[in-house]
């Protein structure tokens, strides 16, 4: 097995496992808060993915990070109707593929730059995407778009998400830039600095 089809496979598996995780425990809250909004425990596994996409793209380049987010993407969907409603598994797919797209253009793009630049400015413009997008479709009609009393809103959920998922494109810094050394990549132009 070359090191490239295993690390692939490794990146596909750590996709769809992430996926599928975040779809089931987004149906749950943690709490909320007036400033923060409403915190679900997808909120704290699915920035993973941006991860796993950025350090996919850094190893092979945008072509096979694509295969990646689309095995990712065909495999959670599939394993998210058999753990979420059908609706979370709907929104879920389209907010994965668009907003991880984005991500592999902006890292893409910006893949010359100075070492954390690329991920973090790929990760906040792909989390902004999918956020809106999956919130606004798993949940329009579910609950109110604004708040209204004590329960969850559309709105409190993605303002409650997107805090979390910017924070953790800070802290996944730190384990972007450890797995530098051992993530190196196979293309020329993917030499961060």
């Amino acid at each position: 097995m070359t090191r490239s089809f295993r690390g692939m496979a490794i990146a596909i598996a750590a996709m769809v496992g992430v996926v599928a995780l975040s779809n089931y425990v987004v149906q749950f809250e943690i709490l909320t808060a007036a400033v923060i909004g409403t915190i679900t425990w997808g909120a704290l596994t699915y920035p993973a993915t941006f991860l796993v996409t950025d350090l996919s793209n850094r190893a092979w380049g945008p072509g096979r990070a694509r295969q990646v987010v689309y095995a990712g993407f065909a495999a959670g969907v599939l394993v998210s109707l058999l753990v979420a409603p059908w609706r979370i598994a709907a929104a879920s797919g389209t907010a994965f593929l668009v907003g991880q797209l984005l991500d592999i253009v902006v890292f893409d793009r910006l893949r010359r730059a100075t070492w954390w630049k690329a991920p973090l400015a790929s990760s906040v413009a792909g989390s902004i995407v999918d956020t809106v997008l999956f919130f606004g479709i798993a949940f329009a009609g579910v609950f109110p778009l604004l708040p209204e009393g004590t329960g969850p809103s559309v709105l409190s959920l993605i303002q409650g998400d997107l805090i979390i998922k910017l924070a953790f494109a800070l802290v996944f810094l730190a384990p972007f830039r450890a797995l530098m050394g051992i993530v190196r990549p196979m293309v020329p132009s993917a030499t961060p600095r």
